[in-house]
């Protein structure tokens, strides 16, 4: 439970953060080929990422759904990542090296297992599977 909250936390902040302080360094990561207008990408991301952290750490009898939903989210949003990097977009302060910008692709997998791990989605895919 504390991990779930902690991530519920992470994404909640982040969300909020999409909205504020980082909306700028967020759209680094909205890639050139979608078409939308990258303000707009951040800030639908950002209440997405809300929506997601509160239905994970309060909406208990959907708390796998939810797991799942992130899990997707996070691979959804992993292409503006990869294009950050191709691009050398800087951003956030830490982001402003290659080294850096390939290290965060490898914690997006992270993010996915933590997810599935936190909510239940995982434990309760593998129990679905077992008896069936």
């Amino acid at each position: 439970n504390a991990f779930r909250i902690l991530l519920a936390v992470f994404m909640i902040y982040a969300g909020f953060s999409h909205l504020t302080i980082n909306r700028i360094d967020f759209q680094a990561q909205v890639p050139d080929w979608l078409p939308l207008s990258k303000d707009l990408v951040v800030v639908l991301s950002g209440i997405v990422e809300m929506v997601l952290g509160l239905g994970l750490a309060f909406w208990k009898n959907k708390r796998i759904h939810f797991g799942w939903a992130l899990a997707i989210f996070f691979i959804l949003i992993f292409p503006g990542n990869i294009a950050q990097y191709i691009g050398g977009k800087d951003a956030f302060g830490a982001l402003d090296s290659d080294r850096a910008r390939l290290i965060r692709l490898f914690f997006q997998p992270v993010l996915v297992a933590w997810a599935l791990w936190s909510s239940g989605a995982w434990a309760a895919w593998r129990t679905r599977n077992e008896n069936n």
